[in-house]
């Protein structure tokens, strides 16, 4: 059995949504949960997806490692949270929903997405980060062995450390 501890798919997806461009139509924001396997897809309208960007703006700080981090995500929590049930849809193996399979979109991935940032603060907080690059507003669930993961990217990586080196050695 696959268990990931940090919040899972939906954590990730939470990320994703706060990385996305706040500009992000409709049909860039479907892609996007498609691409993250997210499932009923359901529909949204342009209205729909202002939602969904204002919620990933009220997700982002989520990532910053600040006492409020609890507070913040049981604000998203009582927000969003709905009864939670096991469901079978799509011939997928059972699993668990934070709001009816018939809610609209954004009702539904603001629960998704509330839930899985719930289970990574409690499984480990650290896990939940922003690019340490200058520049670089990019967040990450940290899914490494070894959980010190402090860049979006190997590229973020190597460019603080190019410029690091070219620091010393001038």
């Amino acid at each position: 059995m696959h268990f990931n501890p940090y919040g899972g798919a939906a954590a990730e997806l939470a990320a994703a949504l706060v990385n996305a461009d706040p500009d992000s139509t409709a049909d860039d924001l479907l892609t996007l949960l498609r691409d993250h396997g997210y499932k009923p897809l359901g529909h949204l309208d342009e209205h729909q997806a202002r939602e969904l960007t204002a919620w990933a703006a009220r997700l982002s700080p989520v990532f910053d490692h600040t006492p409020e981090q609890v507070d913040l995500v049981n604000d998203l929590l009582a927000e969003a949270a709905a009864k939670p049930y096991i469901s079978t849809h799509d011939d997928r193996p059972p699993h668990l929903h934070f709001a009816p399979e018939h809610a609209p979109t954004p009702h539904r991935v603001r629960a998704f997405t509330a839930a899985g940032l719930a289970h990574a603060v409690c499984a480990d907080p650290a896990r939940l980060g922003r690019c340490a690059r200058p520049g670089c507003h990019t967040v990450y669930v940290d899914t490494s062995r070894n959980g010190r993961r402090r860049f979006c990217t190997t590229r973020c990586a190597n460019r603080v450390h190019v410029a690091d080196h070219r620091t010393r050695t001038a």
